[in-house]
């Protein structure tokens, strides 16, 4: 992608990484929704240039999306289409490997809550070996005369049991729908984005105030550096913290806040 397809994406996975850090969405059900909705923009080539048509609102097209969307899908993933839309795309294919895209991520995010990303990026890496070590398996799953019924069902007999839902889901509809892209290809590209994600860390940041760009981008930097690794910033806002930061990442919690500074002094003055 470039340009303004690249900004549209980069926004999208923001929206995105906010929406599944919050336990109260289904990743896996958001991950299946956006690849129906993949399926359908893929097919309707008419509605995909209408959706991503320049010379349109940002808001009419969104207002489509809903009403072609809703009750159909989860109010979060019509939100997220609708995001989307309004956004600019340098063409009107863009859009729909975006929504692919995100429904992968949504997929290894899943994993990832499940604690079996690893697992997953494991075994996309081991099936890749697999096809391209047997012709005989690869040719049935790129076969072109075989129905998607008839590869979901062989991949189902390969991986249920042996492998990790997201990845038979991941796996499944690359094969079933591969867009125009190798399998081998395709799998290099899904085990990129797992490995992508493995190395993605989340803060929770919570401040009397909301932080600046700049505020953001030194704590970002100052987090990786002492993790490590790339660092996603979850920002929440609470008067009651009164002056600095509170930074949670995972189960370690960082206390750098003026009230918190307070209680240490009190219970030391007390004792």
């Amino acid at each position: 992608m470039n340009g303004a397809s690249r900004e549209a994406l980069a926004a999208a996975r923001e929206r995105l990484d906010a929406l599944t850090d919050s336990t109260s969405v289904d990743a896996a059900q958001l991950a299946g929704e956006l690849a129906a909705v993949t399926a359908l923009l893929d097919r309707e080539v008419s509605l995909r240039r209408v959706l991503t048509d320049p010379a349109q609102a940002g808001e009419a097209k969104a207002g489509l999306a809903q009403r072609l969307l809703g009750g159909q899908v989860s109010g979060t993933t019509t939100d997220l289409v609708s995001g989307l839309v309004r956004s600019r795309w340098s063409q009107s294919r863009d859009l729909v490997d975006a929504l692919e895209e995100l429904a992968t991520i949504a997929d290894l995010t899943a994993a990832q809550q499940a604690g079996t990303l690893d697992d997953v990026e494991d075994e996309l890496f081991r099936f890749g070996r697999i096809v391209s070590s047997s012709t005989e398996l690869r040719a049935a799953l790129t076969d072109r005369k075989a129905t998607a019924s008839a590869k979901s069902e062989l991949l189902r007999s390969l991986l249920t049991g042996r492998a990790d839902a997201a990845t038979e889901r991941l796996v499944t509809r690359l094969v079933t729908a591969p867009r125009g892209r190798s399998l081998e290809a395709g799998l290099e590209s899904l085990s990129k984005l797992a490995a992508e994600r493995r190395d993605r860390v989340v803060a929770v940041v919570t401040s009397a105030v909301p932080l600046s760009d700049s505020q953001k981008q030194r704590l970002g930097a100052a987090l990786g550096k002492l993790y490590g690794r790339r660092m996603h910033l979850n920002l929440d806002v609470d008067p009651a913290v009164l002056g600095g930061i509170r930074v949670r990442v995972g189960d370690e919690e960082i206390n750098g806040s003026l009230a918190d500074r307070i209680e240490d002094a009190a219970r030391r003055m007390a004792s």
